[in-house]
């Protein structure tokens, strides 16, 4: 009886010491990111239908590595299917005002990586505990969760001050 418990033991401190073996230290709280070596499924953009145009000679002259009429613009497309001026993708005049208030304190040109060892440094402080991570549980929700918003909170608090709201989910039923 003894010799079997030991055995136990010992199995479970070799997976325990396997466990902590993990070359990883970087934490993660989601996997948003493909690990394998094969193409990305959302970087993939169908290309637009071949079609003749009216006039042929409307067509621009063929450059190595230039644009084709029938390359993917995402950008154009959502802005023409929103209602608005697909010609014009530059940012419009008529948000100088916007952006300078924006940009009042100043524009940091390293602004991605600085939030990122940032966000590093806050999740290696919420990595998790020592069974969430041997077992590979998300925490990310949980790690977040003071940063998060309550939006039934903020509702009826913008109902309590006047604010029109025109329409909000409803509650979510627990089960």
């Amino acid at each position: 009886m003894h010799s079997r418990l030991g055995m136990v033991g010992m199995l479970g401190l070799a997976l325990l010491a396997l466990a902590a073996c993990d070359r990883n230290r970087t934490p993660e709280l989601m996997n948003l990111h493909s690990t394998t070596r094969g193409p990305d499924e959302f970087g993939i953009l169908p290309t637009k239908p071949l079609q003749i145009p009216q006039d042929l000679a409307a067509l621009p002259a063929p450059t190595p590595g230039g644009s084709n009429i029938t390359d993917p613009t995402p950008e154009a497309d959502a802005i023409a299917a929103l209602g608005g001026n697909a010609a014009v993708l530059a940012r419009p005049s008529t948000d100088g005002a916007l952006v300078a208030q924006a940009s009042r304190f100043g524009v940091s040109a390293d602004i991605r990586s600085v939030l990122a060892a940032e966000d590093l440094d806050y999740r290696r402080q919420n990595n998790g505990k020592l069974l969430e991570r041997v077992f590979n549980v998300t925490i990310y929700f949980k790690a977040y969760l003071a940063q998060s918003l309550n939006q039934q909170a903020e509702l009826a608090r913008f109902r309590a001050l006047g604010v029109r709201t025109n329409s909000a989910p409803p509650p979510a039923v627990a089960n």
